[in-house]
């Protein structure tokens, strides 16, 4: 006996909302950690050591990338 597989998507919706919201999860942390340089080579800027850099935009991201595992992992509705 052979069973017959219905074409259609890896996923289910679910899964792909989880995916979208991964990735905008990953795209809002590194706009977080962008900018802070001194557009003068010779001065120092204190500003690349905020917390929004160094704490919040890792944190974003690495939630944006436990979303996206968890969207692929999880059983889609059948």
């Amino acid at each position: 006996m052979s069973t017959q597989r219905k074409p259609g998507f890896a996923f289910g919706k679910d899964n792909y909302l989880y995916i979208v919201i991964g990735i905008v999860l990953i795209i809002i942390g590194m706009f977080l950690m962008m900018g802070g340089g001194s557009t003068d080579p010779s001065q120092f800027s204190e500003d690349i050591f905020s917390t929004r850099r160094i704490t919040i935009a890792p944190i974003a991201i690495l939630m944006g990338f436990a979303v996206v595992l968890f969207a692929i992992m999880k059983k889609p509705k059948s």
